[in-house]
């Protein structure tokens, strides 16, 4: 089985600072994380300026304040980006960023940006997938909100113009923050790699608090994890509430891990670490009583015990009626 692809995301947590973006990078890093994902957008081209924010924006932020004018606090420039992209290079993970309309894929296309993930909000924003499907890379989609026909002509708009299949992962995706346990529907990922055969693979992007849910999903299938992050939950902005913090992220990579060896490969077969207890678990067939040689074996003076070295009680029937080779005291392990 392939690694699981673990994207922690820093979104808008670093509160428009450069420097705080940077260490979040640097903490991901550090609990093994295979990408850290920012959000790149310029707010005039994403927001009408009256447009009104979520209600776990209103919750978590001013209420006063226009979902542009939260928006317009959190932007980063490209230089910032550049600066991001080659912080991750030097930590070893993969630099992601999302863009949010077409002027920001191409600023992460200038960037060397080759690998696409798509918000699920954009998943129905048919110029937004037709410019990212052009560029022929690696796109893994959100599906958070959809429906499976919306899921569908999403998936034709990337083919159509130049994604192939295997190059698509679909993450399964509950767009409220914090997702609550009872619509988070894990098995609709399994529907998903139902529907579109053919798919590099499935994954799961989470919102709910704690970090079960997405062990949950790797154990399902999942070959991408994505979950937000943050240095402090406490911090001011729209995201830090439903975000982990950097223990909580560790624990869930270190148990990602954990989950992803433990599906193996699927033989059924003793393992290396087994092996040497199947003698001492496994019974043999054992004298009952002293048996002399030439004597019949019969149900009598035969019994099953352990250690495993012996003939397998397996063979009961096969032995019962037959003449003892040569003699046996009680208890002991019958070789004939």
């Amino acid at each position: 089985m392939s690694a699981v692809y673990i994207i922690a995301e820093a979104g808008v947590n670093h509160n428009g600072s450069l420097d705080r973006a940077k260490e979040m990078i640097d903490v991901a890093a550090s609990t093994g994380v295979d990408a850290v994902k920012f959000q790149t957008f310029v707010a005039e081209s994403l927001v009408t300026r009256t447009a009104a924010k979520a209600d776990y924006q209103q919750q978590a932020t001013d209420a006063a304040e226009s979902q542009f004018e939260m928006l317009k606090k959190l932007e980063l420039s490209l230089s910032d980006f550049e600066e991001l992209k080659a912080r991750c290079e030097e930590q070893g993970v993969d630099f992601l960023s999302t863009p949010f309309d077409l002027v920001t894929i191409d600023m992460l296309v200038n960037l060397g940006v080759d690998k696409w993930k798509l918000p699920s909000g954009e998943l129905t924003n048919l110029l937004y997938l037709r410019k990212i499907g052009a560029l022929k890379q690696e796109v893994i989609l959100s599906t958070g909100m959809s429906d499976l026909d919306e899921v569908s002509a999403a998936v034709s708009v990337l083919e159509s113009s130049g994604v192939r299949r295997e190059q698509l992962t679909l993450l399964h995706c509950n767009s409220e923050y914090p997702t609550p346990m009872h619509d988070v529907n894990l098995r609709a990922m399994q529907t998903l790699d139902s529907a579109f055969p053919g798919l590099k693979g499935i994954g799961y992007s989470d919102h709910t608090l704690g970090i079960e849910v997405p062990i949950a999903a790797v154990a399902m299938g999942a070959i991408v994890i994505e979950k937000h992050f943050t240095l402090d939950q406490t911090l001011p902005g729209p995201d830090h509430r439903a975000s982990l913090e950097p223990d909580d992220l560790k624990a869930m990579v270190h148990a990602i891990r954990n989950i992803e060896a433990a599906l193996g490969d699927g033989a059924k077969e003793p393992t290396e670490s087994e092996s040497k207890n199947r003698q001492i678990a496994r019974k043999s067939i054992v004298a009952a009583k002293d048996i002399a040689a030439g004597a019949e074996f019969t149900e009598e003076n035969l019994t099953v015990k352990r250690p495993g070295t012996g003939m397998s009680p397996m063979l009961w029937d096969q032995l019962i009626g037959t003449k003892a080779q040569r003699a046996y005291s009680e208890e002991e392990v019958v070789d004939a």
